[in-house]
Formats: C-alpha cells, structure tokens, sequence
C-alpha cells in the first residue's frame, strides 16, 4: 500500500524560507561575498516549491535507503564541520612544550575564528577535518584551484599584546615532501646543509653589506641544490599557501609598528619593558645527586621530556616556582645555573650575520600596513622575506642598489601588519627569533578556553588534568 505523503503546511514553509533567508543574507553581508546569492533560488525549492528531489532515495526500499540516509547524514555534518571549522570555532591541539607551562602538551584548545575575524580560505577545495594532509595515504588534501587572494571579514577584535594566539607556520611555505622532514625548516636546512659544503668561508663581519649578501645566498643555494639532488633522503621540495601551513600556537609578544628588543631575555618595546607571563620557563643546568619523587615532580611541573633534555643537554626548563622549590632541594639538585647562549647561525635573519642571539635580539622595527621603511644592505635581510614571500614583489639586488618589480628602491611601504610570536618556553620556542614575522594573513584565531586536557606522561584518570578543564586561556597570563 502507498504511504501518504505529509501535507505541508504552507504558512510554516514560508515562515522557515524566511528565516532561512534572512539568516543567510546576514552571513552573506558578513563575508560580503555576493556570489552566495546564486543558491537563493535552491533554497527556495527546499522550502516552496520542492520541483528538485533533493532527498530521492526516502522513495526507496531496501538497502539503499538505508544506505542513503547515512551518505546523507555523513555529507551533512561534513558540510556543517568544514563551515563551522571555517568561520567560527576550530579544535586545536598543544603538540609541543613551547608554551609551557603556561599551555601543557596535551591541552586541547576551543579557537575562536570569529574573535579576530575569520579568512576567506586561500584554497577552497579541501578535505574536512584535514589540515594539509590526508592520514594513512599522506597526500596533499587540497586542491590548489581555485586560488583566491588574502580577505579576511570583520571580527570581533584585533591581536592585542600578550594574546595567546593561533596562525600558520610562516616559514612553511617551502618544505621537503619525505614526512621525516616535513616538520623542519627547511630554510634552516638548507643553511645549515651549506655550511657543511662550505667549512672555509671568508668571516663575513670582513665582508661589505653586498658580499655578505652574495655569500649567504651562496651558501643557501648550495644547501637547497643538495636537497634537490638528494631526493631519494630528502623526497621533493614542495609549496604550500599559507591557510594549509601547519598551525602554530604562540604568545604574542610584538604588535604592528612597534620597535621590539630583547635585553637579556626581557622582551622590551618601544624601550620599554613587556611583562613577562607568570609561567616564563628558561633552561637551567643542573647536577642531579638524588631521587626526584613522582609527588615533587608531579608539583613541580616537571615533565619527562624535561627530564630527557637534562640526561641528555644537562639543562631542563624550569618556572621561578619551580627553580625556588628545586634550589631548596639540594639533596637531588646541585651547581643549578642559568643557561647563556652565544651567537646561533639559526637566529632570524639566517642571511644577517645580526649576531643576535636568543637571548638578546633586534632592536627591529615590526612592519604596519600603510607604513614605510628606508632600504639599504644592512636591513634589507630583516625584512626581505616580508617583501618578496609574504607581499610577493619581485626583489633583486644589482650593483649594491635594491629593485622591487624592476624598479629601483630606497624604501618600501608595507601591505599588511606583522607580528612577533615568541612561547613561554623561551628556550624551548621555535618561534618569531628563528623564523621572523608573521603576517596578518597567516593569523588563524584566538584560543577562548581549554576544553579537555591529557597529561602524556600519564595514563587513565591520572592523566587527565581535572584543574585544567573549562579553564579560560585569557586567564593564563
């Protein structure tokens, strides 16, 4: 016997197609992307005049109505998470100690795209639930056509000082297609591969601002033609845009327009000093003569990886809580010293020869959108990569003078802000010291709450950080 069909009642249908509408022309003004409008007229057959039979298969018998339903199910919420994930919220995960401990590895993070205003994606076509790759198969999960330019909608806030903050790695845009060495710079690989081949370069503090130039790009090619030859360890050099870079979790410690210095780890801005967060870890060198019991270790915050690095460096990253309990344990610490640093070849810019070192950098000039500076050799490095990567101009050094899109060029005016990310684990942070500014276009969202938190050191109940769930990031200062 044929089932009747549901009559529908009219008023109501129309009553929905209203509200349906209006709330998507709201988020069409939202994103002010008019092109949205093109499936006006499908929403209206869902509601009104139902000519399209979107949902064929409930017609059905048998198992393909079963098997519809679930394709219909899985679609559905597929859609919703990939424009929920877009343009409002996202999950992210505290992979590494770098903000330690002011975030712990295993802290799952509820990020708000909306806070600082989500982007319009780059690459449109990709796979949900998917940054860059697919799992198991380990290729690309996007499509790179089409390719749309940088916008980003209005949020409900800008970047402020000190923010928490979540963006793509900037300096992966380039990087090797062997997974082993997917999470390497692949500048710093390329450097430090060039200084091997090139164990007797000339000093370059006795070399001209143009022949320092001349040698590091020496040196960095012959670092990248080694990679490209060696493809067997290394695979392909391969591109990424910059919404399918990895995402990165930092302090902001530097806004747009400000001059930023680091005077023996105190981050100073504008000749003023920045507050430190209450968690600020630094390495330590240590002795250990006794036993660390799990309950001290357990207060202390000491995690195993910390533990590994003192087995292995001799120095782990301690809090000034953690260093005053530990200096007043010296039955199992002794010769606890604060660890110095010397120059470092990886310090940002890896063509400076600044002689910056982690621990005292700059001063630099982070760039503003709409603000210019003058160029010369000395600082073209430093802001070199702002220019030609993230602004794409084409930038050339001929006869000691600077081109930009083949015109000469004294000074430069930015196109987007820039911002100086640095992690509480000040030496343990690959961050804004090694790898420069990030742009305005590679910033994702701001984290708003922790909403489950694992301990890795830790299995079952004990390992679930009870304190720490529902705990607002802002509070974390």
């Amino acid at each position: 016997m044929e089932k009747k069909k549901k009559k529908q009642n009219p008023a109501r249908q129309w009553a929905k197609f209203i509200v349906v509408l209006a709330l998507y022309l709201l988020f069409l003004y939202w994103v002010k992307s008019w092109w949205g409008l093109l499936v006006v007229p499908f929403i209206f057959d869902v509601y009104i005049t139902k000519k399209i039979k979107w949902q064929w298969w409930k017609d059905e018998e048998g198992p393909v109505k079963w098997v519809m339903s679930w394709v219909d199910a899985l679609v559905f919420a597929l859609v919703a998470v990939y424009f929920i994930n877009l343009f409002f919220f996202q999950n992210y995960v505290i992979p590494s100690s770098s903000l330690e401990k002011s975030l712990l590895t295993g802290d799952y993070l509820f990020v708000s795209k909306a806070s600082y205003g989500p982007r319009i994606p780059e690459t449109p076509l990709t796979l949900p639930l998917t940054q860059h790759t697919v799992p198991v198969l380990e290729c690309k999960s996007y499509i790179e056509w089409p390719h749309w330019d940088y916008r980003r909608v209005s949020g409900l806030g800008k970047v402020e000082l000190n923010d928490i903050v979540v963006f793509n790695y900037p300096a992966g845009d380039t990087l090797c297609s062997n997974p082993r060495y997917q999470s390497y710079d692949f500048y710093q690989m390329c450097y430090g591969i060039g200084y091997q081949i090139y164990p007797n370069r000339p000093d370059p503090d006795s070399l001209s601002a143009e022949q320092r130039q001349k040698l590091f790009q020496t040196i960095y090619m012959a670092g990248r033609t080694e990679i490209e030859r060696n493809q067997a360890e290394y695979g392909k050099i391969i591109t990424r845009p910059a919404d399918r870079r990895e995402n990165y979790v930092k302090r902001c410690v530097g806004l747009p327009g400000q001059k930023l210095e680091i005077r023996n780890r105190i981050v100073y801005l504008d000749g003023k000093a920045n507050k430190e967060p209450d968690n600020v870890q630094y390495n330590y060198s240590m002795k250990r003569v006794g036993q660390l019991t799990d309950e001290l270790q357990h207060e202390l915050g000491i995690s195993n990886e910390d533990l590994a690095s003192l087995s292995q460096f001799g120095h782990m990253p301690l809090t000034r809580h953690a260093l005053d309990m530990l200096e007043a344990h010296k039955d199992i610490f002794t010769d606890i010293e604060l660890v110095t640093d010397a120059n470092d070849k990886e310090i940002y810019p890896l063509n400076g020869n600044m002689h910056w070192t982690r621990d005292n950098y700059g001063p630099v000039w982070i760039p503003k959108k709409g603000a210019s500076i003058k160029l010369n050799m000395n600082n073209l490095p430093i802001y070199e990569r702002c220019i030609r990567t993230y602004e794409g101009n084409d930038l050339e050094v001929r006869n000691g003078k600077i081109y930009i899109n083949g015109h000469q060029a004294n000074s430069y005016t930015f196109k987007m802000d820039y911002y100086w990310m640095m992690g509480d684990n000040r030496h343990n942070s690959a961050d804004s010291r090694y790898w420069g500014f990030v742009p305005e276009d590679h910033i994702v969202g701001k984290p708003i709450f922790i909403w489950w938190s694992s301990d890795p050191d830790r299995s079952g109940l004990s390992g679930i950080r009870w304190n720490r769930l529902f705990r607002f990031v802002d509070n974390i200062k």
